[in-house]
């Protein structure tokens, strides 16, 4: 594990753990919400799964480090890494990674590539060994709070798969009263909406990239709003975003408050995130409810048929378990 210089001194603060798959994830999903805890002196870690082996290489003077030539982008991406947790001011950690080793896991690819995932990638890891060393880290770092994907992974990439499955069967192995706060990220369906017309109006003149079709279809991780229980709205913050996602240079190019990936089509830095609550005894999401006639938010799995959704929450450590 390693602390960078600048991260918040150790308080009364209740910590939160972010588990994500690849180096760039964090940033990507979770880079507000990582900041604005840090900044407000609770202690954040994160806990990456894999290196992100197979990823494209954006930088032509750097494909040299892809699967396909010198097979180098895990350890130049745990650096990428530890550049973009120092600018957020969190610490940071590889699964399984010691003296040794730098991880235990390879990145499995995405989904329908020619090869078979090898032996020793994230997915085909022995789900309970994965948990254990999952469950390890909780124990230590004793979250108010776990942050992952929700059961499709954000995109269905096998990794973020696996990485909500090891990481919901973790909390389930823990004694019920030293279980954490779950959650999912997800995105209202109202905010994506948004930034694709956002984008379509503030796009740099010069850039090279391609608009989202207005029309196409989202991700998994983007629902109805009533799905979404918390959010983060933190527009303040997107330069520290930016700033942690260029040490992450072979896998995202940033233009002011837009993106791109090695697909080369625009993403908004939108200053906000959203979150569902998830049953930590199952990794089932958890849907918000106001009974008839008002009372206070319940949560249970499916909305009363007269119920008003209740507004969401704006702090991930409310319930503090600890």
């Amino acid at each position: 594990m390693t602390t960078p210089a600048n991260a918040p001194q150790p308080s009364v603060r209740a910590p939160l753990l972010f588990v994500h798959a690849h180096p760039d994830d964090e940033t990507l999903t979770t880079g507000i919400t990582m900041a604005r805890y840090a900044r407000a002196g609770h202690p954040v870690h994160v806990l990456t799964c894999t290196l992100g082996e197979e990823g494209e290489v954006i930088p032509p003077d750097l494909v040299h480090l892809d699967v396909h030539h010198d097979d180098a982008l895990g350890p130049h991406r745990r650096e990428e890494l530890r550049g973009a947790m120092a600018v957020l001011g969190v610490t940071h950690e590889v699964l399984g990674e010691d003296g040794n080793r730098m991880s235990v896991y390879r990145d499995s690819g995405m989904a329908g590539l020619d090869q078979p995932p090898g032996p020793d990638t994230f997915v085909r890891a022995d789900p309970e060994v994965a948990a254990a060393m999952v469950a390890d880290v909780v124990r230590r770092v004793r979250p108010v709070a776990v942050v992952t994907y929700d059961e499709h992974g954000g995109y269905r990439h096998p990794d973020h798969v696996q990485t909500h499955r090891v990481t919901c069967a973790a909390i389930a192995s823990l004694p019920p009263d030293q279980r954490p706060l779950l959650y999912a990220v997800l995105t209202p369906r109202s905010w994506a909406r948004e930034d694709r017309r956002w984008l379509a109006q503030n796009l740099p003149a010069h850039s090279s990239w391609t608009l989202p079709d207005p029309e196409g279809d989202y991700p998994p991780s983007v629902v109805a709003d009533d799905r979404v229980t918390h959010e983060v709205v933190a527009p303040d913050l997107v330069p520290v975003q930016a700033q942690a996602l260029r040490s992450h240079a072979t896998q995202v190019t940033v233009d002011g408050q837009t993106y791109a990936l090695s697909n080369d089509i625009a993403a908004r830095l939108s200053g906000r995130e959203g979150f569902a609550l998830m049953d930590p005894a199952t990794g089932r999401l958890l849907v918000p409810l106001v009974a008839p006639g008002g009372g206070d938010p319940a949560i249970a799995g499916a909305h009363a048929p007269s119920g008003a959704p209740a507004p969401r929450a704006t702090d991930l450590t409310e319930g503090n378990p600890w």
